[in-house]
């Protein structure tokens, strides 16, 4: 009876040290695609009135600009589409997306890309990229956000 009870033990420890392998590989791993996919990690970037975004602040007009030897763009995601509706800009540089919603619920997906936020009305996202290849990028919305859902997409031009 006690060695059933010894044979259990040992399952125990090798099942712990497994579990914690694993968790350190995980860790690992995340840690190495952090740092060779980039950070895209959305942080929130402060709040607005959501039944202002359309009228005060940056987002009342929605564009993209070079700042220096990097892009800023202010994004609406509204129901059913996002302003600008077009963005353009060279490659190698880094881009850095400041992205609400005035209405409901929405998603901010490049596609092809890392970047993926959830906009919240009211709550400014932030996200940055650098997008090394040239071309076109669809921006999608991931979150269903009603009737038009489908409908809701935007491009992003990547010059050479």
């Amino acid at each position: 009876m006690e060695q059933h009870e010894h044979i259990i033990e040992r399952y125990e420890r090798a099942w712990i040290f497994f579990g914690l392998a694993m968790i350190t590989v995980f860790i690992i791993l995340i840690g190495y695609m952090m740092l060779t996919m980039g950070n895209t990690n959305p942080v929130g970037a402060g709040r607005i009135d959501a039944t202002k975004v359309r009228t005060e602040g940056d987002f009342a007009n929605p564009r993209i600009e070079q700042v220096g030897n990097e892009y800023v763009a202010y994004v609406q995601a509204f129901s059913f589409g996002y302003l600008p509706m077009e963005m353009k800009l060279k490659a190698g540089k880094k881009v850095t997306f400041y992205i609400t919603s005035p209405d409901v619920h929405h998603g901010f997906q490049v596609e092809n890309t890392n970047i993926n936020v959830q906009v919240i009305p009211g709550e400014i996202a932030k996200v940055s990229y650098t997008f090394a290849k040239p071309g076109e990028y669809r921006i999608i919305c991931n979150e269903y956000c009603g009737i038009g859902h489908a409908n809701m997409i935007s491009k992003l031009i990547v010059e050479p």
